[in-house]
């Protein structure tokens, strides 16, 4: 198990990168986060949604995703509250206060979920969640040192040195477990460390002297490294390839979710992706995007309060593009009603008025994987049919004057026919429920191409974008290789108890 000394010192990254280590060493590998907090979420083949971090950790070991490397999902809908998501399903929406005297039932899923994953694979890299010293919640603990002992599961503990104090970190984080605890604790790691290491063998020997504990690895900061994000997105993100770039703008709204959407766009030649903070200018970007939302309403109203709402229109007016994915879609639209106070108290609101559509929000949640074409507009691609996901509670029902931006012919693997989206006249505007469209590589370069005509640039080349999918397998290994020759892997698979390989 890898444990952290807080949240966002790594611990992700270095399950991904184990987790290839051992699938190209020939063992069978599954990742397992018993619960996970996260703004971004999948869907698996059978439909149910898990967390992104164990999406990418499965990929890193060549699996398909499964609910049961995620059983516990959190999604903040509020500053207070989460949708609890088991086994894939919305059980319900808590704060807080009510969940913790819950967790002592959601073990049991836990549970349930680790026994039929240790019954297939021959190793389980598990994650923990924030840091295992947050003795406020250690009582019924599942996520840390609970799932170590359920588990019975050596621990390595990780600390972020960028951040400054990392040996205060790991030694603190020590003195605040019980002996027991502690005894599971077999080394440290540290990670993102910049500079000249022989600086550092001071610290790493008093460390050791001071716990007894090896220090496993010092990871370098990896600043070249691409592995999707869970729960956040650099401020800012710039192409540098050349002068006559398509810029385009992300509304990074309060209660965002899936933003990992955009992250195939970052990557193409010629494109500046750039997330708007609140307070932040659009400015002249040639595209705007509305992203998920986890309250579409409270966003809404955001934008109004902000000023983007009229800066959008203004865009709009101009000739620039404007898209709205899932809660984003729902903002084009006329109205966006929630009577059954889904996600919040306001009962309805106007939204933008792009596109003839208008939503109401349902009880239900719907997750599926879908195949679809697009049916109209500058991303008309009909070489093959792309591959994305649904997660949404609204159903949104679309006027006459605006056709459906895309067809969907598969759910689930099932044939069907439904129309989804809403695209304007002049293909401009156009919104859908789909999430991962710009993981396809065709549509992706069909899609900037349009832009690119739109300013009178050179277009029609789609030979010159990337293949996001090898792109992603290459970073895996370029991970797991930083990984070998930083980590004491030798020891690694003497604690897992496993041979290494010759």
């Amino acid at each position: 198990m890898i444990q952290g000394t807080g949240s966002f010192v790594g611990k992700s990254m270095l399950v991904a990168g184990l987790c290839r280590i051992l699938k190209q060493d020939g063992y069978k590998v599954a990742p397992f986060k018993a619960q996970n907090m996260a703004l971004n979420s999948f869907v698996t083949q059978e439909g149910g949604e898990m967390g992104r971090a164990q999406v990418v950790q499965a990929e890193a070991a060549g699996l398909a995703p499964h609910v049961d490397m995620n059983p516990i999902l959190l999604k903040p809908n509020t500053d207070i509250g989460a949708q609890v998501i088991i086994q894939g399903r919305v059980f319900a929406n808590m704060n807080a206060g009510e969940y913790h005297p819950f967790k002592k039932k959601a073990l049991t899923a836990v549970l349930e979920s680790y026994g039929r994953l240790s019954q297939r694979y021959q190793v389980i890299m598990i994650e923990g969640a924030g840091s295992p010293a947050e003795i406020n919640l250690r009582e019924g603990d599942i996520a840390n040192m609970g799932m170590a002992e359920a588990a019975d599961a050596p621990v390595l503990l990780v600390g972020d040195i960028d951040k400054g104090g990392v040996f205060a970190s790991l030694v603190g984080t020590l003195e605040l477990l019980s002996i027991e605890e502690r005894e599971r604790i077999k080394g440290f790691i540290i990670n993102k460390f910049r500079g000249d290491l022989s600086l550092l063998t001071p610290g790493l020997e008093f460390l050791e002297n001071k716990t007894g504990l090896p220090v496993l690895g010092v990871i370098p900061y990896l600043k070249d490294l691409y592995l999707p994000e869970e729960d956040g997105v650099a401020l800012e993100k710039i192409d540098s390839k050349g002068e006559r770039q398509v810029n385009i703008a992300v509304l990074y709204l309060p209660h965002i979710s899936n933003f990992t959407d955009f992250d195939p766009l970052e990557h193409e030649p010629g494109v500046n992706l750039r997330y708007v903070q609140p307070g932040q200018k659009i400015e002249d970007a040639d595209v705007v995007i509305l992203p998920g939302s986890k309250n579409t309403i409270e966003d809404l109203l955001f934008l109004k309060k902000e000023g983007y709402a009229d800066e959008i229109l203004r865009l709009r007016r101009s000739g620039k593009t404007v898209i709205g994915i899932c809660g984003g879609f729902q903002m084009l639209g006329k109205t966006v009603r929630d009577p059954l106070g889904t996600e919040t108290s306001l009962g309805e609101i106007e939204g933008l008025g792009l596109l003839n559509v208008e939503t109401i929000l349902q009880r239900e949640k719907m997750t599926f994987q879908v195949k679809a074409f697009p049916l109209d507009g500058p991303m008309l691609d009909r070489q093959e049919p792309l591959l994305g996901y649904e997660i949404h509670m609204g159903e949104t029902q679309r006027g006459t004057s605006h056709p459906p931006a895309f067809k969907i012919i598969e759910r689930l693997n099932q044939k069907v026919e439904i129309e989804d989206g809403a695209i304007s006249a002049d293909g401009q505007v156009w919104g859908t429920y789909i999430h991962g469209l710009f993981d396809n590589d065709g549509f992706r370069r069909c899609f900037i191409d349009s832009l690119r005509k739109n300013k009178g640039l050179l277009w029609g080349n789609r030979s010159g974008g990337f293949d996001y999918k090898a792109f992603k397998e290459q970073e895996y290994d370029k991970l797991a290789a930083v990984l070998r020759k930083e980590l004491d892997m030798a020891r690694i698979y003497r604690i897992i108890g496993i041979s290494p390989p010759p």
